[in-house]
């Protein structure tokens, strides 16, 4: 939805030659009401403020008319729709695999690190491990894993799915708590 001033406009704005009725009531680039214009006299006024002249409500009787730097005002428009989509963060599930229970001091912190800043912008954060070969003897390993990165992360998450075993790979699911919520830039 666009807005000129108050006015909610909701499609693709009539404006300079695309106006076709006439008389209108003219709001000039100063916001003053000049009343109910001949459209070439709002037109000319227009041309000599270097601006356009813009529809805003077809549906009055007579139709109202602003005088506006047009494109500008779109410019403004798509930016400000932008940024209100920006703001808006869907929730979203990422997964962080590591390899091998025995993972490296740190290569386990980037990877815990990656996960810090999925939580901090709202997103849930799953963790699997994958067992290969004689790795499936010593799954206390893995849990173990899962322990430091559980303690790690324990300020912004708390544990939604805690370790569990699916053949192979054990899984932990943690989700934000909401205590240290970014702002998206």
């Amino acid at each position: 939805m666009l807005w000129i001033g108050d006015t909610a406009i909701t499609k693709e704005l009539r404006h300079n030659q695309l106006i076709r009725v006439s008389p209108i009531r003219l709001i000039d680039e100063n916001d003053e009401q000049i009343g109910i214009v001949e459209l070439k006299e709002a037109l000319q006024r227009a041309r000599d403020a270097g601006m356009d002249l813009v529809e805003v409500a077809p549906q009055a009787k007579p139709p109202v008319c602003r005088i506006i730097n047009y494109g500008k005002w779109k410019y403004a428009q798509r930016k400000k729709e932008q940024k209100s989509k920006a703001q808006h963060h869907e929730t979203e599930l990422k997964e962080i695999r590591i390899r091998t229970p025995k993972i490296g001091e740190h290569d386990l912190m980037i990877k815990v690190d990656r996960a810090r800043e999925f939580l901090e912008r709202g997103d849930r954060v799953q963790f699997s491990l994958r067992f290969r070969s004689r790795e499936l003897a010593h799954v206390e390993v893995g849990v173990q894993v899962f322990a430091r990165i559980k303690e790690t992360l324990a300020d912004i998450s708390k544990v939604e799915r805690d370790c569990r075993r699916e053949g192979r790979r054990i899984t932990m699911m943690l989700s934000p708590t909401g205590a240290h919520k970014s702002t998206p830039a």
